[in-house]
């Protein structure tokens, strides 16, 4: 039976992430370059890029390039060559938003289309596919279902967020960092997302009245689907993606190591699935996904609106929930459950006003936990009843700040004595195949055990190499042989493989480009995101008659929609007409967000169930 082929995919902010990646299970990392990401913040040299993807081949692990923003005119000529240098660097394929890039001269490399393009519907992800993309990464937003729908009727390898940071928009339409800056200068299709929904807003009706204050109302809490693996790959997902490519290296060592032994216990014997990439990984930690950055979990409609998704109280990291406050002196506090609380650790709660507020421990003994400083408790914001999260783990950081997980191929030895001397042969679990021999005088051992238990010993030595031994087969007598000659055997047999992995790495090339398939439609407006010619010469080519420029280009005016969100204010606010007969505050509507950055229109969209932000 053919397994289906499962990816692991995880994010890197550099080099060294990126191998820690690796290390710690992922079949694939995305990075940016210096320029053109989405990221701007997570940009690296090509020349980091080509150690990664070096380190990243010898597992049979893959590196894609998020060049995922949207280019002016000016800007194709560096960009076609920067692609040049990083498919000669050894990347594996190219995640972008432009569709400039497709009617361009490119080297043959994979290209796949971010979730940046707006892959909400199966009429995209068909025209996707048409138009050559070898992979498509879905909205966030999607349900189960749709995503079966999309499998079912494409043929694409599909791509699905599943851990990380939420994006409060449509990714590819929001254009929230550009209405409060100046144009061109802060857009989130530029890689230059100023986080508008992270802040605190006011909500208003249309007299004025404040109906929240100071609430950071577009603000999500993190995606975790670990547990709808299975459910996922049934549905044709094939690469379970990791948001965080501006978190920090305990991040992704934690949630990536988490979500391997997800995987691989979805990879079972007879489970039909498989991983991309060679290898087993061996942790020394325990991975936890509440341990790192987590500002409370959702699965996003992945079954439908269930549940909070929204984080309105802070945008920043609860971490663990450990217990509630069961008393306050001003020097110390003590909580109604057991905990594992340290010295060292980091606490927070949410105060009565609804403020995030947190302090260090120095100290704990017999239950009781003792802050760092000279605060006072009982003239702070603690209450009795308070709920502690730690959202510093001093003990579990420490330890990922070392050496945290080893990654092996499995290799069998195999000795035997030729007429000359010995051989040692290798074949490593990708079958690559590998011999070195050993030509001397053959002296009897004087004790034949002894010799053979110094074979085992010394063949057994692989802990400073990428291999691990499966099994050692030995087919000799008893003779005696320097254990330096053994050592020197197996080093050399080790750089033969490791050496035949490097050359035997099959990068994939491009499918060849089709023919221009129509676009469903005759026009496209700013939200299609055309910036240069290029892409105006794509969608042309595809039917469309009028393409109107991106909002980076030249903004629309006046009632533009620069958010479209399936978060909905009024239901997370309990005040959804579709869930009440009667919603008591909507009678003066349309609603307002407000702050010092600007005022802007809420407007429902009850029949799709989404949520609009316009300007005014």
């Amino acid at each position: 039976m053919i397994s289906q082929k499962l990816e692991l995919l995880s994010p890197a902010k550099n080099k060294e992430f990126g191998m820690a990646a690796i290390s710690h299970g992922a079949d694939a990392v995305y990075i940016g370059a210096k320029k053109f990401g989405a990221r701007s913040a997570a940009g690296n040299s090509v020349s980091d890029i080509e150690e990664l993807a070096a380190y990243a081949h010898l597992y049979n692990a893959r590196v894609y390039i998020a060049l995922n923003t949207i280019f002016f005119d000016h800007e194709l000529d560096d960009v076609g060559k920067l692609i040049g240098r990083l498919w000669n660097a050894g990347a594996d394929a190219l995640i972008i938003q432009d569709m400039g890039l497709l009617e361009m001269d490119l080297p043959p490399i994979p290209l796949f289309a971010s979730t940046q393009t707006n892959n909400q519907t199966l009429a995209r992800v068909k025209f996707l596919e048409a138009a050559g993309f070898e992979r498509v990464i879905l909205a966030r937003e999607l349900g189960i279902s749709e995503i079966e729908q999309i499998s079912k009727a494409t043929t694409v390898a599909l791509e699905a967020f599943v851990h990380g940071a939420l994006c409060a928009c449509y990714s590819g339409q929001c254009y929230f960092s550009a209405a409060i800056g100046s144009i061109g200068k802060r857009s989130a299709n530029r890689g230059e997302c100023g986080q508008p929904c992270r802040l605190p807003w006011n909500l208003l009706d249309r007299t004025g009245q404040v109906l929240e204050k100071d609430r950071h109302l577009l603000s999500l809490r993190d995606m975790n689907r670990s547990a709808h693996l299975g459910r996922l790959a049934s549905a044709g997902i094939t690469s379970f993606k990791i948001e965080g490519r501006l978190k920090d290296l305990a991040y992704v060592k934690n949630i990536t190591g988490f979500y391997r032994q997800k995987l691989d216990c979805l990879m079972t014997n007879g489970s039909g699935y498989a991983p991309v990439s060679s290898g087993r990984t061996l942790f020394s930690f325990v991975p936890d996904p509440v341990k790192t950055f987590n500002r409370g979990e959702t699965d996003y409609f992945l079954f439908g609106r269930k549940g909070r998704v929204h984080s309105f109280d802070t945008p920043k990291s609860l971490g663990e929930k450990i217990g509630m406050v069961d008393r306050i002196n001003p020097g110390f506090l003590s909580l109604k459950q057991a905990h594992d609380i340290q010295n060292g650790d980091g606490l927070c709660y949410m105060d009565k006003r609804g403020r995030l507020q947190g302090f260090q421990v120095n100290s704990t003994e017999h239950g009781k936990i003792y802050p760092s400083g000279r605060l006072d408790l009982k003239k702070s914001s603690l209450f009795t009843g308070a709920v502690i999260y730690r959202n510093h783990d001093h003990k579990f950081l420490k330890k990922l700040a070392t050496p945290s997980s080893e990654r092996k191929i499995g290799i069998d030895l195999y000795f035997h004595e030729t007429v000359d001397g010995f051989v040692l042969k290798g074949r490593d679990e990708d079958g690559n195949l590998g011999e070195t021999g050993l030509n001397m005088e053959k002296i009897p051992a004087q004790n034949e055990s002894a010799a053979t238990a110094a074979l085992n010993k010394q063949f057994g030595k692989l802990g400073g190499s990428i291999f691990y031994l499966q099994q050692l087969t030995i087919h000799s007598k008893g003779w005696f042989i320097p254990t330096r000659d053994l050592n020197q055997l197996r080093r050399s047999l080790l750089d033969e493989m490791l050496a035949r992995r490097v050359e035997v790495y099959n990068r994939v090339c491009a499918i060849p480009r089709p023919l221009p398939a129509p676009y469903p439609g005759t026009d496209v407006d700013f939200t299609a995101n055309v910036s240069n010619e290029k892409a105006v010469e794509f969608y042309k080519k595809r039917g469309v008659s009028v393409v109107d420029p991106a909002f980076e280009v030249s903004a629309p005016g006046a009632g533009t929609v620069v958010m479209t969100l399936r978060h909905c204010i009024r239901q997370a606010l309990g005040l959804c007409p579709r869930e009440k007969k009667s919603s008591p505050g909507l009678e003066n509507e349309p609603l307002f967000l407000e702050n010092a950055k600007g005022r802007f229109q809420v407007v429902f969209d009850c029949e799709r169930c989404q949520m609009k932000i316009l300007t005014l």
